[in-house]
């Protein structure tokens, strides 16, 4: 299994859009942690995560969207997935991620929430 990992970011109004591309450990997770936050100061109310190219997300790379997520409920923001994996999205289920996090169907439906 590859540990390759990149992302593209996408800025839309008030919503920052990343879509990545392959396993997200520690790493990766500390890519988006810091991708995120440099936009966060720039008054960021969502982050939409389009995990179309991603197919694994190992425990220390959840803690890092656990950390997102505990960051955009203090200004009342979003954490929103898009193109799940079959999975990845279990995965998140049993992790419990759905109760602070959405998930839609695509990036454009994702910046309607």
């Amino acid at each position: 299994m590859s540990t390759d990992f990149n992302f593209v970011a996408e800025l839309h109004d008030k919503s920052l859009v990343l879509k990545t591309e392959g396993y997200i450990n520690n790493t990766a997770g500390e890519q988006i942690l810091a991708e995120f936050s440099k936009h966060l100061v720039g008054g960021i109310e969502k982050l939409i995560l389009d995990l179309e190219k991603t197919n694994v997300v190992n425990s220390m790379g959840i803690s890092y969207l656990i950390e997102i997520v505990e960051k955009l409920m203090e200004v009342d923001g979003k954490l929103i997935f898009t193109n799940l994996d079959d999975s990845i999205e279990k995965t998140f289920t049993l992790m419990g991620l759905f109760q602070f996090a959405e998930k839609a169907d695509s990036i454009d439906s994702a910046l309607e929430l």
